[in-house]
């Protein structure tokens, strides 16, 4: 939305720069900023971080923001912010003083004109060369993180930034030395004001306007929504890691599975399901190691343990050991989930055992397992708003025999079939495991 909006009563600071003969500039302080105890993102400085001539402020921290100081009289000011790529005005106003603000908080090169008395006092072309940039993730969902890394690295790579990334210190051992020119930062030690570029990667469900995201992340695929945020190729790719141990975990072949999550929609809901995939793989020759973090989770009257047969990784590791374990494994089979993102991430063979999510949301595998035949894809259907607070949530057929008939159709019999297509994973005789 353009907005223009007076900034608030404040202490004031004069500079000693005249905006013009004798008359003094007064700009207000640079406050600290106050996380909320929910707040996903941190938000951008208080005022813009890079400073025109006169005082004149902006940066691209939420968008392009543009600071007017008050002078201490009305002065006949004029902003305009524009694409770049094709030189058509987003935003035009006149005022006195003030913030003026791009429409977009996506990635759009904004070019940036200001005029006084109709005489252009300063000009800016979006430059992200050298300059020091912010990609904020949300630090709750691993999936996500995993997926939406590669393209920060890309965009580093395209503009030739300075980067940081806000990601948790379990994400940060992953790929710090793997990529030493990239700062990966916990939201706590952010500096905000030495960025002149901040980015948001998230979400945005409700985002009716398309001020976060340039289009609906359901159906671009939860991964590629990055991509589109910020502006480069979609293509696929993994993130590079670098790993404390490379070590192979067991010398025996093995199968890792993740079988939790944090939603019943986004389990496999066939009965006994996971027990007989497990003694199939066993049959195959291969032990299984189960690498979630909880053995036992669950709400009210759904519950997930680790399959019988399988060995117990599970438990507060680091992340950086379960992305161990997969690296070495011949497959891995989970869910819509952020072990899956792990596998993917490693490398790993992955069958995806997946339903309330349509393909496109994850990334490319010749191995999902998903039935085309019964109700799917509710996560990216635009007119459900997924309810995270609701466990058993299940939009379409909830409280009726229906429920989670996405995943409770899948039989044993189709996932190893999955498997079998995985290059070294078919049955070999007198290859089972005692």
């Amino acid at each position: 939305m353009n907005d223009a909006v007076s900034l608030p009563p404040q202490n004031t600071t004069t500079s000693d720069a005249p905006a013009s003969a004798g008359t003094p500039l007064v700009t207000p302080p640079i406050t600290p900023f106050v996380a909320s105890p929910h707040q996903i993102f941190l938000a951008p400085a208080l005022l813009p971080t890079q400073v025109g001539p006169a005082g004149l402020r902006f940066d691209f921290n939420d968008g392009a923001r543009v600071v007017i100081p008050d002078f201490g009289q009305p002065l006949p000011w004029r902003v305009r912010i524009s694409d770049l790529r094709d030189g058509s005005t987003l935003t035009e106003i006149s005022l006195s003083s003030g913030v003026v603000r791009s429409p977009a908080k996506y990635y759009v090169p904004y070019g940036i004109t200001i005029w006084l008395n109709d005489v252009v006092v300063f000009e800016h072309r979006f430059d992200l060369r050298d300059q020091d940039v912010l990609i904020q993730i949300p630090l709750a969902a691993l999936g996500d993180v995993l997926g939406w890394i590669p393209y920060a690295l890309r965009f580093k790579d395209v503009h030739g930034c300075r980067l940081a990334c806000v990601v948790t210190p379990a994400v940060a051992a992953l790929f710090r030395d793997a990529h030493p020119d990239v700062e990966f930062v916990a939201q706590e030690k952010v500096e905000r004001r030495k960025y002149y570029a901040t980015y948001n990667i998230g979400l945005f469900f409700d985002d009716k306007e398309f001020t976060q995201q340039p289009r609906d992340f359901r159906e671009t695929g939860l991964h590629r929504t990055a991509a589109h945020i910020l502006g480069v190729d979609e293509t696929e790719a993994r993130a590079k890691t670098a790993l404390p141990d490379v070590s192979r975990p067991m010398a025996e072949p093995y199968v890792c599975i993740a079988v939790q999550s944090t939603a019943q929609c986004k389990y496999w809901n066939h009965p006994g399901g996971w027990d007989a995939v497990v003694a199939g793989l066993r049959e195959r020759g291969f032990q299984v190691v189960c690498v979630d973090q909880k053995p036992r989770y669950g709400k009210n009257d759904f519950w997930q343990s680790i399959p019988e047969g399988a060995i117990d990784a599970t438990g507060d590791l680091p992340l950086t050991e379960r992305a161990r374990w997969l690296m070495h494994a011949s497959a891995f089979i989970g869910l819509s989930s952020g072990l899956s993102w792990l596998a993917w991430t490693m490398d790993t063979p992955t069958v995806l055992i997946s339903g309330f999510t349509l393909p496109h949301n994850e990334f490319a595998t010749p191995y999902r397992v998903i039935n085309p035949d019964v109700c799917t894809g509710c996560w990216d259907d635009p007119a459900i708003r997924y309810n995270h607070d609701d466990f058993h949530f299940c939009p379409r057929h909830k409280g009726t025999e229906r429920a989670f008939e996405c995943t409770t159709s899948i039989t044993p019999e189709a996932v190893l079939l999955a498997v079998d297509r995985v290059p070294g994973m078919r049955r070999t005789p007198d290859a089972s495991c005692s």
